[in-house]
């Protein structure tokens, strides 16, 4: 690894835009955002539960960015301690194509996820305490949970002694994963400290008597937590195995969460590099639609290409026909809802036969899309060449403009059923009593919020087994507002905001 002072001085940075974590590891600071470099797009098809390596070309791609000597940089989300430990494993791409130091960014980094589980906590803490010492604000329902950066299925359901609450000794609450915290969202969304410090302070915490929201603002909590997250709101900056800066920042998950690094971090990029690979989580149906119609729209920026990653492994798990129609969905959804430019990236595996990755290139001529085998596990950067020239070749054609899966202005139940039809493919969508209800009493507080819809993503629907395009209604089983995040997250199937470890994790690999 170079002393990463000499990686920022690549991106025409000095002494005093840095904040040293050692020798590797940097914050940057002091950068005056003018956004002028061109924003790229990585992201997948339908994913199978070992993934496709999105990170993986994510890092090859800006390898051979900087090969073809063109100025680049990486925008990418911080690992969980949930998947590092748990099914996943890493985030930090693999082989010839790591961002580094692989090991310090996998596990306590810069302490980030440890401020956002700290502040998160620290408001519980607070509402717990104001309804211990006589609840001036008439809390009557506790709208806002605990969080840890770690699968723990015991944590989804547990009972807190609260005696004084509607005259209960107790009341049930659960844990959600830190990527899931509306804290992790607001870092995310927010633009300064300002802004951080006044979407902190529009969470709502509970709701009263007459089933109105009480804000953390009103428990004067958003100082404190402002102060928990002043270190954590700085871009991390780190470097990719051969030397391309990356800026590693926030984490959100893209099934649960809106699945993008940080507004900040990715302007910072766009402010000192030309081109800048960024990815979301997922398949395009999740991590994708989230990118488009949240974090672009508040950004006011969009990608000038979109890479799409395919394995043979997915499209022949899914069933040939069905993992080529799911592969020609995620295409359509990307050139003909949202009229963005897209490559498909074939991630080879060594294991792969040449005859299925032929077929796939069949597939992808078949349906007007250019595609490009890389090999970034094998090769790094050099195998990333050929997709590095025709995602460059399609960042220099004018493009049409992004268009949305919803308006803000419509309702909530609108923007969902949009994003149902038109990016999932589904027939309708059933709300349940609970989340028609939810709906009813938080439109009037989420006005052009825009909708997070949480579900499986190891399918178009919400249910995991129905693999390929066929017809499914959409499930919506609750809703939750985040008014600080400013969102509203539909929760559908049996997707859980606190997930498990498998019967074998990978701490046992450690």
């Amino acid at each position: 690894m170079k002393k990463i002072i000499n990686v920022a001085k690549r991106l025409g940075l000095i002494n005093k835009n840095l904040e040293l974590y050692g020798d590797f590891k940097a914050k940057v600071k002091n950068v005056e955002i003018t956004e002028h470099g061109k924003l790229i797009l990585v992201t997948a098809i339908t994913p199978t539960k070992s993934g496709e390596g999105k990170t993986t070309i994510s890092i090859g791609l800006a390898d051979a960015f900087s090969r073809l000597k063109k100025k680049a940089c990486l925008a990418l989300r911080e690992p969980s301690l949930g998947p590092v430990f748990g099914m996943k494993g890493g985030a930090t791409g693999g082989g010839k194509a790591t961002i580094e130091p692989s090991d310090d960014i996998n596990l306590h980094f810069t302490g980030d996820m440890h401020a956002i589980t700290s502040a998160n906590n620290l408001l519980c803490a607070m509402i717990d305490n104001h309804i211990y010492f006589g609840n001036e604000l008439d809390i009557q329902k506790v709208a806002f949970n605990r969080c840890i950066d770690m699968n723990d299925r015991a944590l989804r359901e547990i009972t807190i002694n609260q005696e004084k609450l509607n005259n209960n000794k107790e009341r049930k609450e659960c844990f959600v994963i830190t990527p899931a915290s509306e804290i992790m969202a607001i870092l995310c969304l927010a633009e300064n400290m300002e802004d951080l410090k006044a979407r902190l302070g529009n969470i709502i915490i509970g709701f009263n008597t007459r089933n109105r929201p009480i804000f953390a603002k009103d428990l004067k909590a958003e100082n404190a937590m402002a102060k928990l997250l002043e270190k954590a709101f700085i871009p991390n900056l780190v470097q990719t195995a051969c030397g391309t800066p990356a800026f590693v920042h926030g984490g959100p998950f893209a099934n649960i969460a809106h699945g993008c690094n940080s507004i900040v971090a990715t302007k910072t990029a766009l402010t000192l590099s030309n081109f800048v690979i960024t990815e979301a989580g997922f398949g395009a149906d999740l991590g994708a639609e989230k990118f488009f119609d949240l974090k672009c729209r508040r950004m006011g920026v969009e990608p000038r290409c979109v890479v799409l990653v395919v394995t043979a492994k997915a499209v022949f798990e899914h069933g040939q026909f069905i993992g080529f129609e799911n592969l020609k969905k995620h295409v359509e959804n990307i050139t003909k809802v949202f009229k963005q430019n897209c490559v498909v990236a074939i991630n080879h595996f060594t294991d792969d036969k040449e005859e299925d990755i032929l077929k796939i290139k069949e597939m992808c001529k078949n349906i007007h899309v250019d595609c490009a085998v890389c090999y970034p596990f094998e090769k790094g950067g050099e195998g990333c060449v050929e997709l590095a020239k025709k995602v460059f070749e399609k960042c220099t054609r004018k493009v049409s403009q992004l268009e949305f899966a919803y308006e803000l202005e419509d309702s909530i139940e609108n923007k969902i059923t949009n994003v149902a039809k038109k990016v999932y493919g589904a027939t309708g969508v059933e709300f349940s009593d609970i989340a028609k209800n939810k709906i009813k009493m938080f439109e009037p507080y989420a006005k052009n919020f825009e909708v997070i819809i949480a579900k499986t993503q190891y399918s178009l629907s919400d249910d995991e087994k129905l693999i390929g395009c066929e017809p499914f209604v959409l499930h919506v089983g609750d809703i939750e507002l985040r008014a600080g995040a400013g969102f509203v997250v539909a929760i559908c199937g049996k997707i859980n905001l606190m997930p498990g470890l498998p019967k074998f994790p990978n701490a046992i690999k450690f």
